[in-house]
């Protein structure tokens, strides 16, 4: 079986192409997608954003191709970042320079439930053919921890392991993560929708 995937994110693409590896699923990067001027991302929700560029780039793929849209929430911030979690200390941003935006934001608040949200969206043809949502609950730390992982990895304590996300390998980090889990979900439906694939 084999997929298309649109993202320019390369900690997300070692992610899914890791998950295909343990899944038996080919990934398969969309050749040209530097090539393709990339849409803008106007949705309120993760859900909008990933049907908005699954549906875009699968204009460009041969068969099925998925995207996503993911981020951190944190409570005490009323959801943020949000939608904008890549960009959240500006449109170039660096995970670094986000990662200190989180911290100073955060920095008073006693609560720090926060959640990791991926939607993946499949489509095809410029239709969206379903979505897929994952979540995990953790807590933000003061001081950012560990050496794998991207993002907001380091700052985001899983209690379950007794520690961050940066913390954890590969595999280990894809049976409990948001992303692992919208993945699983989009592939146990396309084992059952696609069979001939």
């Amino acid at each position: 079986m084999k997929v298309w995937c649109a993202t320019g994110n390369p900690g997300k693409l070692r992610e899914f192409q890791l998950a295909a590896n343990l899944l038996a699923i080919h990934i398969e990067p969309l050749a040209n997608l530097k090539s393709i001027a990339a849409p803008e991302e106007t949705g309120a929700t993760f859900e909008a954003n990933a049907r908005l560029k699954a549906e875009y780039y699968s204009l460009h793929a041969p068969g099925l191709l998925f995207a996503d849209d993911s981020g951190l929430e944190v409570d005490a911030l009323n959801g943020d970042p949000g939608v904008r979690s890549a960009r959240y200390a500006g449109m170039h941003a660096t995970d670094a320079a986000n990662n200190r935006l989180l911290l100073e934001r955060v920095r008073d608040e006693d609560n720090r439930a926060a959640r990791f949200v991926c939607v993946i969206a499949l489509a095809r043809a410029g239709q969206t053919v379903a979505t897929f949502r994952g979540s995990v609950e953790g807590r933000i730390i003061d001081v950012p921890r560990g050496a794998n992982g991207f993002g907001y990895d380091p700052l985001f304590f899983y209690p379950p392991f007794d520690c961050t996300f940066a913390e954890i390998e590969g595999e280990r980090k894809f049976d409990v993560s948001h992303r692992g889990q919208a993945l699983r979900h989009m592939l146990d439906w396309l084992r059952t929708t696609y069979r001939n694939l």
